[in-house]
């Protein structure tokens, strides 16, 4: 049972190891910091161990402010120690609910929820198991999964991006994983190989920094060219080509992309559909016997005009 609330010097606490969240922004903690100098600290942080030391088990914020403004006590309840496996996921436990908990730090933290299981139970954890042992849906394990797979100097680069305040980061979490399932889905048809996938993944990200993709969604559109090649919709040389300009031209953006491969392909493939159907009439027309009217003439000459467009 948890003990009554006591209060404990806050320099004789020091933060959870196993706490997954790394970034603590610094606007936040002003915040809390203005509040608490107001009105205290209202709600008791939760640690175990003494009693020299103690451990947070929630309220590391707090605590931070508390040693910032120099406050001589803390309420706190104290809470028996635990081991560690259940220690990560009282960490999770106590943090699933709160929005302002960064994915990364989170996700490589479940990472030793994924070991520790194993090295108790010989086997690694279902994706059910775990989710309920970090208290996440399983999507939201999923989701954290694919972020352990991306390149190590990807992850370094997002907690780097992570730790600056929210106005002024320029690439998120999200951003990263959609242009990694886009390069990924033209690897696996053959549109790239596997080190241009690495290359062009790098320009998607610079292009959603610099500004030229604004939609975090517009990677998707690159497995719409994959499939398209697939189906035989688009050339494989046509898609080839327009992502190579994407890999290679700072401007061009993936509503380019599509709009010069899928897209065109999709726009041709009816005007085929169009000019077969009036090939079929005109064909009908002089089986018939018919004398083309003035009309059709007229249109049947601006068709003609059109046509020799396209050879100059």
């Amino acid at each position: 049972m948890a003990e009554q609330v006591r209060l404990i010097d806050p320099r004789k606490v020091k933060r959870n190891p196993e706490n997954p969240r790394l970034i603590f922004r610094q606007k936040e903690l002003d915040a809390l910091r203005e509040s608490i100098a107001e009105q205290g600290i209202l709600v008791p942080l939760a640690v175990y161990g003494g009693p020299r030391t103690f451990y947070l088990l929630d309220g590391e914020r707090r605590w931070r402010c508390a040693i910032k403004l120099g406050l001589s006590s803390v309420p706190v309840i104290i809470q028996p120690k635990p081991g560690r496996l259940q220690n990560i996921m009282m960490m999770f436990a106590i943090h699933n609910a709160r929005t302002d908990w960064d994915p990364l730090p989170a996700a490589l933290k479940l990472q030793e929820i994924e070991k520790l299981f194993e090295t108790r139970n010989g086997r690694m954890p279902k994706e059910a198991e775990l989710a309920g042992l970090a208290s996440l849906t399983r999507g939201e394990v999923r989701r954290l999964k694919k972020l352990l797979s991306l390149p190590q100097s990807e992850q370094q680069e997002l907690l780097e991006e992570l730790e600056k305040p929210a106005s002024q980061q320029e690439i998120t979490v999200d951003q990263v994983l959609e242009a990694t399932k886009g390069a990924q889905a033209l690897r696996k048809k053959g549109v790239v190989t596997s080190r241009q996938e690495v290359r062009l993944r790098r320009a998607l990200i610079a292009k959603f920094r610099s500004g030229v993709i604004k939609n975090t969604v517009a990677p998707r559109k690159l497995a719409r060219i994959a499939r398209g090649v697939e189906r035989g919709e688009v050339s494989l040389s046509t898609a080839q080509t327009v992502i190579n300009k994407l890999m290679k031209t700072a401007t061009y953006s993936i509503e380019d992309a599509f709009k010069q491969s899928v897209e065109q392909a999709d726009f041709e493939h009816g005007l085929e559909q169009l000019a077969t159907r009036l090939l079929t009439k005109l064909e009908e027309h002089e089986r018939r016997g018919y004398k083309p009217s003035d009309d059709l003439m007229s249109l049947l000459r601006q068709i003609a005009r059109r046509l020799n467009r396209y050879k100059r």
